[in-house]
């Protein structure tokens, strides 16, 4: 064998175990395990992180995955980074199995992380929480206190809140109590709101009895927008003045104004604000008792029906994926399928018109969601008309954008930009989640 063979075998493996042990000899590098944890689903990422990488934007991720169907047999996708996705189906009879599940591979020799042997190299996990009320207004360590605070948001979130407390309680129990974890709330970006964007014009002494206000979701991805927004444009916070649409199965638009959210399309719950995939968006209240007298309904058929059998799917009687939609629209020309997305883009730029007026003008619009992120179609419909207010969409710019990437999709004389960012929610869970256990989190911004 050769000297110049035995050299390149000694440096690749030297590489190897450089990395494996890169975690254990600079302990400000974080492995942190993001859980999104639904009613039957987990989202799941894997990232190494520091001060030096945040700053250079070079968190590195080291595995993802869903976990669907929890609760029966389940569907299951786990995938190392630079490695082929596994799927497979197993039965998970709980949110515990299923974290148990992701853990285990994660160690295992089946995944190929180098970085993780055993789950001591997990050194902290973060978790979104989608209702945070008014009591959070930036993530917190979850301790005892903080449990009970997410708790008492149950009522708020009834749909959301139980699952990410079963995401926390089995992550404690299967790494143990001593494990930092750290929840990050949906709606503590929506916190910098004015009293004019979150109150509802009800007695006011209801607000103060039982907190009913707008509170806003998604801030996650909103948050996560305008950070990558300026960054792009090399711009301080304080200049950021954007219309965030974060357009998927669930649809929400962000009025963000010198950096911070000032209004929101999503209320008291997700329900409000835009049509969605299977949520209604705004309707007249009124609606609901008719219902109930009309149809002999119950209040909780009436939430369900509003949340799971509206919206895109109610109006076409089709489906909720807006890529069938389109399909049965080109395809067999079907006419609710047509309205369903001509109902969807008219509600778009409805909140488009309506805050560039509240805001006095914006910059830049921004799509991102699976809708926003991956539909060149839909970004032109819901564009179109809009030259009055200055946006001019350039065609050729619009089609081209690759899934996963960014760009400007306008001409370049146009006064209104319009660009396509990717969101990235598991990547700032994981951010704030490395701010707060190491005390750098007195103010987090991006």
């Amino acid at each position: 064998m050769s000297i110049v063979i035995l050299v390149n075998q000694f440096q690749g493996t030297f590489l190897r175990i450089f990395k494996a042990a890169r975690t254990y000899y600079n302990p400000c590098i974080m492995n942190i395990l993001v859980l999104n944890c639904g009613s039957s689903t987990v989202k799941f990422q894997l990232i190494e992180t520091d001060s030096d990488l945040i700053k250079a934007d070079k968190d590195r991720r080291l595995a993802g995955g869903l976990l669907e169907r929890i609760g029966s047999q389940s569907l299951i996708t786990l995938q190392a980074e630079g490695q082929r996705p596994v799927k497979k189906a197993a039965p998970l009879r709980d949110h515990k199995a299923a974290v148990d599940m992701i853990l285990k591979w994660i160690i295992s020799q089946d995944s190929k992380i180098e970085q993780i042997k055993t789950l001591s190299g997990i050194q902290a996990v973060g978790h979104r929480v989608v209702h945070g009320g008014e009591r959070f207004r930036t993530s917190a360590r979850i301790d005892e206190e903080v449990l009970r605070k997410i708790e008492d948001c149950i009522e708020l979130a009834p749909l959301h809140n139980p699952a990410n407390l079963k995401g926390i309680l089995a992550a404690r129990e299967l790494l143990g109590e001593g494990i930092r974890q750290v929840a990050v709330f949906d709606t503590s970006f929506h916190s910098t709101m004015p009293e004019t964007s979150y109150l509802y014009g009800i007695p006011y002494q209801l607000y103060r009895r039982h907190k009913i206000r707008r509170y806003g979701f998604h801030g996650t991805s909103h948050r996560y927008i305008a950070y990558r927004y300026r960054q792009l444009c090399k711009l301080e916070r304080k200049q950021v003045n954007i219309i965030s649409l974060h357009l998927g199965s669930g649809c929400s638009a962000c009025a963000i104004k010198g950096g911070n959210s000032f209004a929101t399309s999503m209320g008291f719950t997700p329900l409000e604000g835009l049509l969605m995939g299977t949520r209604c968006g705004e309707i007249d209240p009124s609606i609901i008792d008719f219902l109930t007298h009309k149809e002999g309904m119950s209040n909780d058929q009436v939430d369900s029906l509003l949340n799971k059998q509206s919206g895109l799917l109610g109006v076409s009687g089709l489906t909720n994926d807006m890529r069938e939609l389109l399909e049965e629209e080109a395809e067999n020309q079907d006419r609710r399928a047509r309205l369903a997305i001509d109902i969807f883009c008219q509600r778009v730029k409805r909140y488009i018109g309506g805050y560039l007026a509240e805001m006095g003008g914006a910059d830049a619009v921004i799509f991102t969601g699976g809708i926003g992120e991956r539909s060149p179609l839909i970004r032109r419909r819901i564009c179109g008309g809009l030259e009055c207010l200055g946006l001019n969409l350039d065609k050729s710019k619009n089609d081209g954008i690759a899934p996963g990437t960014a760009g400007i999709i306008t001409r370049n004389d146009s006064k209104l930009k319009a660009h396509v960012i990717p969101t990235n929610e598991e990547l700032l869970i994981a951010r704030d989640t490395f701010r707060v256990v190491t005390g750098q989190a007195a103010e987090v911004k991006g």
